[in-house]
């Protein structure tokens, strides 16, 4: 039976995708593996693992409103009752089209349709750790929580045709949409956080995001906790009290900067590093607990 581990942070900036791409990294050694990039809204586990692109498909968000001007009377109806200012001198502003269909249904010449518009773009890569899945949500586009949940098919479709053993899921932070679609279906959620007063506040929001959603495996691993030693203090006390074990705190190291700008997981970089070392621990916690 295919595994998936889903690993999420409650805020941005906290090492989230260099974690993920450590932990895909050692996995593959032992695993075969899908990974999946479902931070579509800035997706970047392709740095670190230097996907090859093996098919492209086009993502569909929403609808955007079409004006045929060979039809169109320039009665102005449209423009008139669109609430977001879309329509203006008979064109239609993309960014600002919310796809209702209301000037549609004013037109009394039908003369405005609704289409699909051009939202994003979904990969299917491979890797030298095994198959990727990942996405990218163009620029003032919506609905990433929709195309989430098509990079998860994805991957579990790959993961059930190629006999794989398990799911590694880079997710999103925060806990929108996004978030709840990435984490929907997980054998394991691991939440990254940092020792600041907001990393301690999203990562409860987290916690009760997944307690929400009825997620029994759920785990905590703090990245540099050495820069403050108290807030790290206060952090594993707050997962105390939820019942949420902390399986790691790792340690701030310049190695895990240095792999980045070398495009490599950090345990590839250096296996040696402080960072690695807490890294290689933490993957044979979740191995543990993946195969229970």
């Amino acid at each position: 039976m295919v595994r998936e581990l889903v690993v999420i942070s409650g805020k941005g900036g906290t090492g989230k995708t260099s974690v993920s791409a450590s932990i895909i990294s050692l996995a593959s050694s032992t695993l075969k593996l899908v990974a999946a990039d479902c931070d579509v809204d800035a997706s970047t586990l392709h740095v670190l693992l230097k996907p090859r692109v093996k098919q492209e498909e086009k993502f569909s968000g929403s609808k955007v409103a079409r004006i045929d001007k060979g039809k169109c009377i320039k009665c102005m109806a449209c423009q008139s009752v669109c609430r977001f200012d879309a329509i203006n001198d008979l064109g239609v502003d993309i960014y600002s089209c919310e796809g209702c269909g209301v000037c549609a249904f004013i037109c009394p010449v039908d003369a405005i349709t609704l289409e699909d518009r051009d939202s994003g773009r979904i990969f299917v890569s491979e890797t030298k750790y095994g198959p990727m899945c990942h996405a990218e949500l163009l620029p003032g586009e919506s609905n990433s929580g929709k195309l989430v949940s098509l990079v998860k098919q994805y991957a579990r479709k790959i993961a059930e045709d190629e006999k794989r053993e398990l799911i590694v899921v880079d997710g999103p932070p925060g806990i929108g949409c996004p978030v709840i679609s990435s984490i929907a279906g997980a054998d394991l959620l691991l939440i990254i956080t940092e020792p600041t007063m907001s990393g301690l506040h999203d990562l409860r929001r987290a916690i009760n995001l997944a307690q929400f959603f009825r997620m029994t495996k759920i785990f905590v691993a703090i990245n540099m906790w050495d820069i403050n030693p108290e807030m790290t203090t206060e952090i594993v006390k707050a997962c105390a009290d939820e019942k949420v074990e902390v399986l790691a705190k790792l340690p701030f190291d310049k190695k895990v900067v240095d792999a980045v700008v070398n495009r490599m997981p950090a345990v590839e970089f250096d296996s040696t590093s402080p960072f690695s070392q807490e890294v290689k621990q933490l993957w044979d916690s979740l191995f543990s607990l993946l195969s229970t």
